[in-house]
């Protein structure tokens, strides 16, 4: 199980160039796909720059996100 999950928010070591540095993971796997918490922008990044990149997460998504194994 990955420490990163779908709706975490982390904070990351540099800043976006509209001066944020927090996103919310939209995607995870091989790539990740985060969105810019002021800007909206997204990006889509390799496992290993991402998590290079993350300073912090900042608030947990708490495990329930769809797509889980359920019912």
């Amino acid at each position: 199980m990955s420490k990163f999950q779908v709706g975490d928010v982390v904070k990351t070591r540099k800043p976006h160039p509209c001066g944020n540095d927090t996103w919310e993971i939209m995607r995870t796997g091989v790539d990740f796909r985060i969105k810019c918490q002021k800007c909206g922008r997204v990006l889509l990044l390799p496992r290993p720059k991402f998590e290079k990149s993350v300073k912090a997460v900042l608030s947990s998504s708490g495990g329930s996100s769809t797509g889980e194994k359920g019912v």
